[in-house]
Parts: C-alpha cells; sequence; structure tokens
C-alpha cells in the first residue's frame, strides 16, 4: 500500500483556495502591504515560508494575526493569490492546534466583534468595545475619546437588533460558533 503524503503548501491551497504554489517571489504583495512593517514576516515570507514547510514558525508568527485582509497582496499579485484567505487559514490551524495567538489583542477584538454580530446581528460598537477591554485588559487606555464619540452621538448607547436574527444565529450554528 503507497502512502499519500500531502505537503503543507497542498493543505494551504485546499483550504484556502489560493493557488501558493504559483509565487515567484516578484514580491509585489510584500511592496503593497500597508501593515508590513509591524509583521515578523513579511507577506512574501509567509509564502515563501508555507512552501518550504514551516508549519510551526507559521503558527506562531504574528502576520497573520496582524494581515488586515484588504487584498492589496491578490490585486498586485501577477498570479492572483490573494494572502488574506491564506493568513485566515494559519489562525486557524493555530487556533486547532492549541497555539496561542500571536497578537492577543486582535484575536480579543476579533472575537467581541464576533460576539456583538452573534448578539446584535450587527456590531454594537459600544458593546463590543467594552467587550473587548475586558479580554484585552485595557480598560482605561482611550476611554477619553470614548466619551467624546459617546457625547457627540458617534457611538449608540443602546444597540439594535436586526429583524430576522435567527438567521444569524444559524449561520453561527452552521460554523459550529
Amino acid at each position: 500500500m503507497i502512502e499519500t503524503v500531502t505537503s503543507f503548501s497542498e493543505i494551504i491551497e485546499a483550504r484556502s483556495g489560493e493557488p501558493v504554489r504559483t509565487c515567484y517571489f516578484c514580491q509585489k504583495c510584500t511592496a503593497g502591504c500597508p501593515v508590513v512593517h509591524a509583521m515578523d514576516y513579511q507577506p512574501a515570507q509567509v509564502v515563501r515560508l508555507i512552501l518550504l514547510g514551516r508549519k510551526d514558525t507559521l503558527l506562531r508568527s504574528t502576520a497573520p494575526w496582524l494581515c488586515v485582509s484588504c487584498e492589496t497582496c491578490g490585486t498586485r499579485c501577477p498570479n492572483g493569490i490573494r494572502l488574506a484567505p491564506v493568513m485566515d487559514v494559519l489562525k486557524e490551524m493555530a487556533l486547532q492546534e492549541g497555539v496561542a495567538p500571536a497578537e492577543k489583542k486582535v484575536y480579543a477584538l476579533h472575537q467581541s466583534f464576533i460576539d456583538s454580530i452573534r448578539l446584535w446581528g450587527r456590531v454594537h460598537e459600544l458593546s463590543m468595545l467594552m467587550e473587548y477591554k475586558l479580554r484585552a485588559i485595557d480598560i482605561f487606555t482611550d476611554i477619553g475619546m470614548g466619551l467624546q464619540l459617546i457625547i457627540k452621538g458617534k457611538i449608540p448607547v443602546l444597540p439594535e437588533r436586526i429583524k430576522n436574527l435567527e438567521q444569524v444565529k444559524a449561520l453561527y450554528r452552521r460554523t459550529g460558533r
């Protein structure tokens, strides 16, 4: 019996739908990335690490957590490789394998955002930000600016649930969240 070994790059391609193995490292993705300065590995380096099978390195990396999914990489890539879905897969894999998010505050914001949508059907900024501040253990940073936004009516105090909230909840149930 012949055993098939699937490479890390094949797994990433299958899960993300992006043809990372077609990359020839022109680095246009890196040149256009607005957050490259904050990442430990640049977008082109992430692809290279995928092709080298450096799964553990990438699952502990800050790059997937700092990607803002702006799609600039895919727009600039001559091969149409969109790295936002790739970064999402890397984040999912890290969580599935019990690797702590490399950027805990980014993950806390993501969880708070998702929880707000689950509860209200849309984001209610005030409750989302309060939950985020508690999760991130960063309660007093920006409190002055937040109060000014509330006073000016830029952040509504009371949330509104959408009609057909049950449809949103059904989506969450289908994804197992």
